[in-house]
């Protein structure tokens, strides 16, 4: 499997994961100049920019790591321009889904809420 399709299949079984605790998904892979947001969902308190990163067991660091501050910086703008075209009533914040694939089955996700601040 080629990277983008790996990440692909990182955001698909991210919205899964995030359905079982209770979000509603809003939109996936949000485009705009500044780039692209994979995943914006809504719980019960905050809307939610979500970044899903994937990686293989033997990465040289965790997923998470590699939402580094110029990313960072981006997926910033590209939620200020979401929230000017929309109306957003809940707080939002910005997560990171971890998806760390220990096995061809097996894969280990964790989400890092509020993982980063404006």
């Amino acid at each position: 499997m080629d990277a983008n399709a790996i990440g692909k299949k990182g955001e698909k079984d991210a919205c899964k994961y995030l359905k079982k605790k209770g979000y509603k998904i809003v939109e996936c892979n949000y485009r705009c100049r500044f780039g692209e947001i994979d995943i914006i969902a809504e719980n019960n308190e905050y809307f939610a920019f979500i970044e899903v990163k994937t990686r293989n067991n033997n990465s040289i660091a965790n997923p998470s790591e590699f939402v580094n501050l110029s990313k960072q910086k981006r997926l910033i703008k590209t939620a200020e321009m979401y929230l000017m075209s929309h109306d957003v009533t809940k707080q939002p914040r910005f997560d990171v889904i971890e998806i760390t694939n220990i096995s061809f089955l097996n894969k280990k996700i964790e989400l890092i809420e509020n993982a980063f601040g404006v």
